[in-house]
């Protein structure tokens, strides 16, 4: 078996379409658009690559690539938290130890080579992508930008020596569940005590939305568990992918007094459409696209994957507020069910109110970490 750096455009070729074979007899896997993923691997192309060193690897095995992992330096992290964390990530791999072993092992060299003390993944790149092992609720397609694999990453992880070092929850609830009236009722006792106006995502003036929201994320979040900041170019990398799916009746600005005070974003989950491609848009891609998007309407899940208040109005329950604007407006928008995630284990600000709101924990992810 031979481990060896990504050097040439075939390589990453393969390295981009490793997953197609890992996943080809797997039905609940769900392929990525091909275009979107050669973009987010261009170093020319990804803002993340401006402040950050990423090297992709290969595994082979009697002349087939069996494997991939990216080995991650991500500055801005170790900056923010003062700290020497180097990060693996894209970790794909057949059902073989020796080949699972051998790319971790070739990581975590590479990133000991960094000057780096501690490997800690899976990160795709950092944690304002998909990151975590799922590790519970396996078996069913995941949703919009979450991560997705085969049981047996979770034991080559733990038996390699790797440790959980946080597990990160996505809740379920869908319309028949309802939401408790009597939570409604408070979330509007709650925009008339504490001044809140809750209003929609405005496309016409999107430009002008993203300054807020950045204004607001990177405020809100400050204090989560692995929160990396994000930059300008890196908001409108993502704010570019996302704008020809969203829907703005289910993504909220609130203000109190004039002032930003939170945001939630909810988009509708494309992995329904998706799982019926093969990632190619064309030749027929595109068409069965059209087809469950127009003519079958087959989308009727989103996923709430941004929510956050900034720190000076948190505890007043702007995050109910949330929750129960996008309930209402999903619904009316034919949509049947959610998922809200992915939230840190420990986050109970967030946790306490969709649980009090009938949502239950459906799936688990874990990050892992183990020192260099």
């Amino acid at each position: 078996m031979e481990i060896y750096p990504v050097r040439s455009p075939q390589e990453l070729k393969e390295f981009i379409r490793l997953p197609w074979t890992i996943y080809q007899d797997d039905s609940d896997w769900v392929p990525p658009l091909l275009y979107e993923r050669k973009k987010f691997f261009d170093r020319s192309k990804n803002p993340f690559f401006k402040h950050s060193e990423v090297e992709y690897f290969l595994a082979e095995k009697n002349s087939e690539v069996v494997g991939r992992i990216a080995a991650i330096v991500n500055h801005r992290h170790n900056q923010y938290h003062l700290d020497k964390v180097g990060f693996f990530g894209h970790f794909e791999v057949i059902r073989d130890s020796e080949a699972a072993f051998g790319l971790l092992n070739t990581a975590r060299e590479w990133l000991k080579y960094k000057g780096m003390e501690i490997m800690r993944g899976p990160a795709n790149f950092s944690t304002n992508e998909d990151v975590g092992f799922l590790v519970e609720g396996l078996n069913q397609p995941p949703v919009i930008m979450m991560p997705y694999n085969p049981p047996y990453y979770v034991e080559f992880a733990e038996s390699y020596g790797l440790k959980k070092v946080k597990d990160l929850y996505s809740y379920y609830m869908d319309k028949e569940t309802g939401f408790p009236q009597n939570l409604v009722s408070i979330s509007e006792k709650i925009k008339r005590k504490e001044r809140v106006v809750v209003r929609q995502l405005d496309l016409k003036k999107l430009d002008a939305e993203i300054e807020i929201i950045k204004q607001i994320y990177n405020s809100a979040w400050g204090n989560n568990w692995g929160f990396v900041p994000m930059t300008d170019e890196e908001m409108n990398f993502l704010a570019d992918d996302l704008k020809a799916i969203v829907d703005p009746n289910i993504v909220f600005l609130a203000f109190v007094d004039g002032k930003p005070a939170g945001f939630s974003l909810a988009l509708p989950d494309i992995n329904q459409v998706l799982i019926k491609t093969s990632g190619r848009l064309f030749p027929f891609g595109f068409l069965k696209i059209i087809w469950h998007l127009k003519i079958r309407r087959a989308i009727n899940r989103i996923r709430v994957i941004i929510l956050g208040v900034v720190p000076e109005f948190q505890k007043k329950g702007i995050e109910l507020v949330f929750y129960a604007d996008t309930f209402s407006n999903g619904v009316k928008r034919g949509y049947k069910s959610g998922e809200f995630g992915w939230i840190l284990e420990d986050n109970f600000l967030m946790r306490k109110p969709l649980e009090t709101m009938g949502a239950k924990v459906y799936k688990v992810y874990r990050m892992y970490e183990m020192g260099i």
